[in-house]
């Protein structure tokens, strides 16, 4: 691992590299580090923002929408200048305007099964920002296939899920089908676009969904694989329950194995929150 850091990288990351947690070690990981953002909104804004000011390495986007009004209440990656610009440009843009050293590739397409596994596999970690669930489940199966770790945030009104899914690192590790076997009825849950979103609640959601990806990064702190966090923003409330790995996951479980043909008829939107 390269330990060299240049005086400006010193002097940015100084106080990461104060942390024990950290130190020289943690931040040349980072450095290193491969990590994948699904949806360039108001979850992928600020994961983007903190990653890039982290000092990671290489960060893909992948989203296939352009910047409208609409977006700026809570996508704060984007501003004004960027209205009519592809969201991975102007996301791009910005992150380099924080830290120019961290490598940021655009991927302006939608996800599909039959580029889902070579575009995660150019990646460490997937994160999960989207808003709606034939991309979940189609990027959930396709991290079970390519054994990656996937970060998922959701938001919807004024609350907030969080978690971590690796069921490749062990049998306390469920995946997102374990939580959620199948998508629900067209309908039964509706989107951020139908139901409307507190603006601030994806920023903290995502800030969040940040943190969880530098410390799997570092291999600091407690995991939340197995874990699910609830956040209520109108209560001030934070909860965390247990994620049980579920023994007959399509999935994960020792009987499932992902099919992606499932999923041969999408094209799915990433349609960031």
């Amino acid at each position: 691992m390269n330990l060299d850091f240049t005086e400006d990288e010193i002097a940015r990351y100084s106080r990461h590299i104060l942390l024990p947690e950290v130190g020289g070690i943690g931040q040349a990981k980072l450095r290193q580090a491969k990590v994948l953002l699904v949806g360039a909104g108001g979850l992928g804004s600020p994961l983007l923002l903190y990653l890039a000011a982290a000092g990671v390495g290489t960060i893909g986007l992948i989203d296939d929408d352009v910047v409208e009004l609409s977006n700026l209440q809570r996508q704060v990656a984007h501003n004004m200048a960027s209205l009519g610009t592809p969201k991975v440009e102007s996301a791009a843009a910005a992150a380099r305007a924080l830290n120019p050293s961290v490598r940021v590739v655009g991927h302006r397409a939608r996800l599909a099964a039959d580029n889902v596994l070579d575009l995660i596999a150019g990646y460490d970690i997937v994160c999960d920002g989207t808003d709606n669930f034939p991309t979940r489940f189609l990027l959930s199966d396709a991290c079970v296939i390519g054994q990656r770790t996937l970060v998922s945030a959701a938001v919807l009104r004024f609350e907030g899920q969080l978690s971590v899914f690796k069921p490749h690192a062990g049998a306390g590790c469920p995946c997102y089908r374990c939580l959620f076997p199948a998508p629900p009825p067209e309908g039964m849950v509706p989107s951020c676009g139908e139901a409307g979103v507190f603006g601030a609640v994806t920023g903290v959601m995502g800030t969040l969904q940040a943190t969880e990806v530098l410390k799997e990064i570092v291999g600091i702190g407690d995991t939340l694989a197995g874990r699910l966090l609830i956040w209520d923003a109108l209560a001030t409330r934070f909860r965390t329950v247990r994620l049980p790995r579920d023994p007959h996951c399509p999935s994960c479980g020792p009987e499932g194995y992902p099919d992606l043909s499932h999923h041969n008829d999408i094209a799915a939107p990433v349609c960031a929150v």
